[in-house]
This record gives C-alpha cells, structure tokens and sequence, in this order.
C-alpha cells in the first residue's frame, strides 16, 4: 500500500483529519506524539481501539489533523476516523468495526441556548410576588 488513505471523524465540536499509510505504527496528531497529545491512558486507549480490534496497530503510521472541541471529543472523533480509514483500506474489516459501534457517528451535541433562560432548559426562578 503505497498510497495514502484519509478519513474524516466528528463529535461534538471536535474535527479529525486522519492520512494512513504503511508504516511501523507511529500515530502524530498536529505534529506531537500519540503520547504527548493525549497523556490519559484511556484516551489513548480510546483513539487505538479499532486498531486493536484488527490487531493493526503496528502496519500503519497516522498522521492527523485535530481541532475543536474538548480531549474527550477529539480522541473519539479520532475513533471514528481510524475506522472509516480501516474500512477504505480493507472493506473486509467492515463488519468487525460496525460490531464494536466504532463506524457510528455520535450525533449528541450540546443544546443551544434559548433567549430569555440561563442555560437551554433552564429557565429564571419564578417569582409571584
């Protein structure tokens, strides 16, 4: 596979910009290191679980482009693209992938705020008097 496969993930506010290619593994987001980027474990954990799914971990260098959005979004929008990616590269590794939830696009986002109320349900204590 000489050629470079991309791939789009969203949640919430988060954007990820995945290029896969052959490679040994390596996985650079906004040109930091997996482990620089996301000190967390588990959120580290999070952006490899298609690939341990598939047990590639160590065939493919990922370079992405994160933006938006909080840690927790952006590494399962980094989820999401790994996987679509997996899918261009290989359509048999399809069904293992939609079985674990990790080709479903998470569409919850945060309600917007309605005028005349603090927050989106919220609304200003009532007052009889």
């Amino acid at each position: 596979m000489a050629e470079v496969i991309n791939a789009i993930g969203r949640r919430k506010a988060a954007v990820a910009r995945v290029y896969v290619a052959a490679g040994a593994g390596n996985i650079i987001i906004n040109k930091k290191d997996l482990q620089n980027y996301f000190p967390s474990s588990i959120l580290q954990f999070i952006v490899k679980q298609p690939l341990a799914k598939l047990g590639v971990a160590e065939q493919y260098d990922i370079k992405v482009n994160l933006k938006g959005g909080g840690y927790k979004g952006q590494a399962e929008a980094l989820r999401l693209a790994i996987a679509r990616a997996l899918v261009k590269i290989d359509a048999e590794n399809k069904p293992a992938l939609k079985a674990e939830g990790f080709l479903t696009r998470d569409a919850r986002v945060v309600e917007r705020k309605k005028p005349g109320q603090p927050k989106a349900r919220r609304r200003f204590q009532f007052s009889k008097r």
